[in-house]
């Protein structure tokens, strides 16, 4: 899954949404790490939605511009799940090591050789 989906289906976890509501959303639920061009967040809602992971939930207008919404399927609830799980094992490996005295993972230090020069 790529981060972009990840973050769209994120957002959307938290129920239907219109477009500019989950590129708002994404971007607060990355701490701003990801900014999704307009181009990039329909792109990617297309294919979700070709995959079965969300559908659209709707339309109304407001203030004279469409707002087309969109919700999260069965189908993108357990990817999403599934994704979250081989994220948190990765955190898991990466905690395990950092926790683990850093001696143990070290290489021992090359022996450092004498030629024989007057100090």
């Amino acid at each position: 899954m790529t981060e972009v989906a990840f973050w769209i289906l994120t957002a959307l976890a938290g129920g239907r949404q219109h477009g500019y509501a989950i590129l708002r959303d994404v971007e607060e639920l990355s701490a701003a790490a990801v900014s999704l061009r307009v181009t990039t967040l329909y792109a990617t809602l297309e294919r979700l939605e070709r995959d079965g992971h969300v559908r659209r939930a709707g339309e109304e207008t407001v203030g004279g511009r469409a707002r087309r919404y969109y919700e999260l399927t069965e189908n993108g609830h357990q990817a999403l799940a599934l994704e979250a799980e081989r994220l948190a094992a990765r955190l898991r490996a990466a905690e395990s090591r950092l926790a683990a005295p850093r001696a143990a993972h070290s290489r021992p230090a090359p022996a450092t050789m004498s030629w024989g020069l007057a100090q």
